[in-house]
C-alpha cells in the first residue's frame, strides 16, 4: 500500500496566524478580510469587482438571478461538469439545455451552441473543465448575436488564459470555487467577478438577504437603518473563510508553477502506455492545471480505478455526465445516447493525484503502478 493521497491542501502557518488573528478579532462574519480578499482577487484576475460568496453553486445562482434569469427561460450548459452546474440553473427557475462537447478537452462545443438557441433561451455557462479555458471569443460572438448572458463556470480556472483572455474579461459574470478540492482552499466558498458596477452592487445585495448594507456597515460606523429593496440568499462569505484565501492568492503562480511541473512530468512518464489517453492542451493557452485525468478503455474504467485505491492511490471520477443522473433522467426523460462524446468521457475518464505537495516519487509510483495495471487487465 503507497498512501498517496488524492489531494492535499496548501494552508499553511501564515494562513492560520491571519484566521487566528480574525478568531482574536470581534468580527467575524463578512469584513475587512473579505474586502482585502475581494480587492486582490480582482486585481489577479483583471476584473472590477470580486463579490465574495459561500459557493461556486452560489455564485452561479446568483449571477443568472442577477442577469435576470427565471421561470419559463433557458440555459445552454455542458453536461460534462459536476451536478452544480446544471442545479444552480434550476435554482434561478429556468431549465438546463444540455450541448456536447470536444473529444480533447471535454469543453463545451461552441459549434453546437447555436442549434439549441430559441425564443427561451436566456444565457450560456460554458464551463473551463479542469482548468482548461473554453473558446470564450466563439462563445462571446455567438452570445452577442443573440443577446445572451455568458456566465462562465470557472471553478476550475482561476490561473487560466486562452488567447490573452482570462476568465471574466468576456463575459457578465464569471463564478469561481474555493472549496477544499481548488487550487487555493477556504473549505468552503466562492466567488463572482463582473466589470459591471450596478451588477456587482446588485450582486452584493443579493448575497445578503436582499438588503443594501452589511453588518460592518451597520455597526462599525454610527448605526444605519437597513433596507431589502430585492430578495436575496444567505450567501456572503465570512472573514474567517477571506483570512485563509488571501496567503494562498498571494502564493497562486509560485503553487501554479509547481503543478505544471509535476503535470508534465506526468506527461513524459504515462506516453506511450497502451490504453491511456493523456489530456489535451489548447496552443495559445495557459492551462490552470486543476485536475489531471486520464482516459482509460472502455467498461475497464472502474476495475482501473479499484485497483489503483487498492495499492493505495488516491482517485477520483470528474465526472459522470450531468444528463445521466437520476434526477435529470426522470426530470427531463434524457438517456444513454443523447450526448455522446460526454458519455463516453464520463465512462473512461480517471482523476489522478495533482496538487504542489505530491512528490515526484510519488508521481512516479501512480504511473508505475496505474502501467501494471495496464498491462495486466
Amino acid at each position: 500500500m503507497h498512501g498517496i493521497e488524492f489531494f492535499k491542501h496548501n494552508i499553511e502557518h501564515s494562513d492560520i496566524e491571519r484566521v487566528n488573528e480574525v478568531l482574536r478579532s470581534i468580527f467575524l462574519t463578512t469584513g475587512e478580510k473579505v474586502r482585502e480578499f475581494e480587492e486582490k482577487f480582482s486585481t489577479y484576475l483583471g476584473s472590477r469587482y470580486t463579490i465574495g460568496v459561500t459557493s461556486c453553486t452560489a455564485a452561479l445562482h446568483l449571477s443568472l438571478i442577477a442577469a435576470g434569469t427565471g421561470p419559463g427561460d433557458e440555459v445552454i450548459t455542458t453536461p460534462m461538469s459536476f451536478c452544480a452546474t446544471a442545479n444552480s440553473i434550476l435554482h434561478a427557475g429556468a431549465r438546463p439545455v444540455f450541448v456536447d462537447v470536444e473529444e480533447d478537452t471535454g469543453n463545451i462545443n461552441a459549434e453546437l451552441i447555436e442549434k439549441v438557441i430559441t425564443e427561451k433561451t436566456k444565457a450560456i455557462i460554458p464551463v473551463h473543465l479542469y482548468g482548461q479555458m473554453c473558446d470564450m471569443k466563439r462563445i462571446k460572438e455567438i452570445a452577442d448575436r443573440y443577446n445572451l448572458k455568458v456566465i462562465e463556470d470557472a471553478a476550475h480556472a482561476i490561473e487560466a488564459e486562452r488567447d490573452e483572455i482570462k476568465p471574466g474579461q468576456l463575459s457578465f459574470s464569471a463564478c469561481f470555487s474555493f472549496y477544499a478540492t481548488k487550487n487555493i482552499t477556504s473549505g468552503e466558498g466562492g466567488a463572482i467577478t463582473t466589470n459591471d458596477k450596478e451588477i456587482a452592487e446588485l450582486l452584493r445585495m443579493l448575497r445578503l438577504h436582499g438588503i443594501d448594507k452589511s453588518a460592518i456597515d451597520r455597526y462599525t460606523k454610527r448605526y444605519q437603518h437597513y433596507d431589502m429593496p430585492v430578495l436575496g440568499w444567505k450567501y456572503n462569505m465570512d472573514n474567517i473563510q477571506a483570512a485563509l484565501l488571501i496567503g494562498q492568492l498571494e502564493r497562486i503562480d509560485e503553487l501554479w508553477k509547481r503543478r505544471d511541473n509535476l503535470w508534465r512530468l506526468y506527461e513524459d512518464e504515462l506516453e506511450g502506455i497502451k490504453g491511456i489517453k493523456l489530456p489535451k492542451t489548447v496552443p495559445n493557452s495557459r492551462h490552470a492545471r486543476h485536475l489531471f485525468t486520464v482516459l482509460v478503455p472502455s467498461g475497464k474504467r472502474d476495475e482501473i480505478l479499484w485497483r489503483l485505491q487498492e495499492a493505495g492511490i488516491g482517485v477520483a471520477v470528474n465526472y459522470r455526465p450531468i444528463h445521466l443522473m437520476s434526477f435529470y433522467r426522470k426530470t427531463f426523460g434524457y438517456k444513454e445516447g443523447d450526448f455522446p462524446v460526454a458519455e463516453d468521457i464520463g465512462s473512461r475518464t480517471i482523476s489522478l493525484p495533482l496538487y504542489p505537495l505530491l512528490k515526484e516519487e510519488g508521481l512516479k509510483i501512480v504511473c508505475t503502478t496505474l502501467k501494471r495495471i495496464m498491462e495486466e487487465i
